[in-house]
């Protein structure tokens, strides 16, 4: 498989075949791609990353796209936010309809209060599945803002024009934020609690002594039992219970410790060991935090 990394926009471009940028850091491209001229990546897989960030809007009608491990659902009007560095294949990829593409660099948001929100979205950094699937009207509202960013982005460049695009590029990801909300509320009514999913798999992976030998249970291998991201699982989690996965699995071991610790047998290490620590003072660290008391304060008051 060729694997391909971009630093320099143009570049970037000339290898996707798509106009060349009008600014250094910055691009947007909109490609109206209608049955008889459906545009092809090659039939070979690639890979690719670069220093962008890229947000597209787009209808993808067969093969596939992989986003770190995971494969892409296409759907239409579905948004797909990769952030730099992230590596995403393609194989046989073709599309139909409208595509929107908006990639710029991060040096372009270097200095701009943009920079810190964006890492506070966590769609850049979601598996390719949970692509953001838009309703007709949440299109047409995406739809607007792209095309206002695109019209600036034609415009004659004047002392106002990267604090405009700055502004609409914010705007965007907003609402972004605000459909992705949405998202993990619908999902929730189409499946169920997210927590009582969660809840399942943790118990069972505790039942059946698995802790014992593999350790604390983590939260990459609980998302792929669920299907989905673990960043998306924390997010549908704190959505839901206003606490992350990591955060429940933090209570569940509290849990399970208060009952070991009720045979006093078992000392505050061997507890530890049961439960999957390598050391036991990072789990008298967590008790003490979680519970307000170290392990053997607990054990000496509620056993002895």
């Amino acid at each position: 498989m060729k694997k391909y990394h971009f630093s320099d926009l143009a570049n970037y471009c000339e290898f996707l075949d798509i106009p060349d940028p009008e600014y250094p850091l910055l691009s947007v491209v909109t490609m109206e791609v209608n049955e008889n001229s459906i545009v092809k990546c090659s039939n070979e897989p690639i890979r690719i990353s670069s220093d962008f960030y890229t947000i597209s809007l787009k209808k993808v009608t067969s093969g596939e796209i992989l986003y770190g491990r995971t494969k892409y659902d296409y759907k239409n009007g579905s948004m797909l936010f990769v952030g730099p560095r992230q590596e995403v294949e393609n194989r046989g990829v073709s599309m139909a309809g409208k595509a929107t593409l908006i990639t710029f660099h991060e040096d372009f948001i270097r200095g701009c209060e943009i920079r810190d929100r964006i890492k506070k979205y966590h769609f850049f950094s979601y598996s390719t599945n949970e692509a953001l699937h838009l309703s007709p009207k949440e299109e047409k509202t995406v739809d607007s803002i792209m095309t206002n960013i695109e019209t600036e982005y034609h415009n004659s460049q004047d002392e106002f024009s990267k604090t405009i695009t700055l502004s609409q590029l914010d705007t965007l990801l907003k609402y972004a934020n605000r459909f992705y909300k949405r998202q993990f509320l619908h999902r929730q009514e189409m499946y169920g609690s997210v927590y009582s999913q969660f809840e399942k798999v943790i118990i069972a992976y505790f039942e059946s002594g698995q802790f014992e030998i593999e350790g604390t249970p983590q939260i990459e291998d609980i998302a792929k039992e669920l299907r989905m991201s673990s960043r998306y699982l924390s997010d549908s989690l704190k959505i839901e219970t206003g606490k992350t996965a990591i955060e429940h699995i933090h209570l569940y071991l509290i849990d399970e410790a208060k009952n070991l610790l009720m045979e006093p047998k078992n000392t505050v290490s061997e507890t530890a060991y049961k439960l999957g620590f390598e050391y036991p003072q990072y789990f008298s660290r967590l008790f003490k935090k979680k519970v307000g008391m170290s392990p053997k304060e607990y054990q000496n008051q509620y056993v002895n």
